[in-house]
């Protein structure tokens, strides 16, 4: 039915990395309600009416294709929680036998928590962008409502899916003091992910000559938060597991 879904605007037909011992395909849906200058999906925030679409049927002809293999399906953006279509396009999936993983900012708490009390995500990971107080209308360029945020890590953190925290180390907003900051914020989470910020394709062009701390340092401030604040830390890319079990 038109207008019933979501626009996509960008499809991975598998991943091995968005879903961390899973493989996937991911969707990346259009528009955000913050402007983060370190974003690297710019055009699905400024520019998504530019993008080709792609029709909700490339993605069933891809689970349909690939049965058997492919786990489910990642949800990202943008901000996929913004999209009133996003329920039936989860339903759609899952009806196709898809395992649902929902990438989020957090800030709509209610989108979240509906869709975890009618089982329809299987994983959650909400990016935290900084520390929760004035430091996050920088981070977001926006006017975020850091409560919501708050409300959506307390939400995830009682619901017994999977899930994890995560956030991208740009050093204009976010060093040790800001890390170890949102690490007490979610103080005994299962999960907390230190990203690599890398420039080049930013929101902000003035992202772009900033330059990243060492991955060494990152995960430093891993090693430090890791099982005294969270309960694992690492940097996105190390491995923080035994080894991934084979795929039936």
């Amino acid at each position: 039915m038109p207008g019933k879904y979501p626009p996509i605007r960008g499809l991975i037909e598998n991943t091995l990395i968005d879903w961390e011992g899973r493989i996937a395909c991911e969707v990346f849906l259009p528009t955000c309600n913050l402007r983060c200058p370190f974003c690297h999906a710019g055009h699905l925030v400024t520019h998504s009416g530019e993008l080709e679409s792609i029709p909700v049927e490339a993605v069933i002809g891809c689970l349909d294709r690939h049965k058997g293999w492919l786990d489910g399906v990642v949800v990202s953006g943008g901000e996929p929680t913004l999209h009133e279509g996003l329920r039936p396009m989860i339903e759609l999936f899952r009806s196709h036998g898809a395992m649902i993983k929902l990438d989020t900012n957090g800030t709509r708490p209610d989108v979240i928590e509906g869709l975890i009390r009618d089982g329809l995500v299987e994983a959650i990971s909400i990016d935290i962008k900084t520390a929760f107080d004035e430091r996050y209308r920088d981070a977001t360029a926006a006017d975020c409502d850091v409560d919501a945020v708050r409300r959506s890590i307390a939400i995830v953190m009682e619901s017994g899916v999977e899930y994890e925290f995560r956030t991208t180390v740009c050093p204009a907003f976010i060093g040790p003091e800001e890390v170890r900051d949102i690490a007490e914020a979610i103080r005994g989470a299962g999960k907390y992910v230190l990203q690599q910020f890398t420039p080049g394709n930013c929101l902000d062009p003035a992202m772009n000559s900033v330059t990243p701390y060492p991955r060494e340092k990152l995960q430093e401030w891993a090693g430090e938060l890791g099982g005294r604040l969270v309960e694992t830390c690492v940097v996105r890319g190390d491995w923080a597991g035994p080894e991934s079990p084979e795929k039936d």
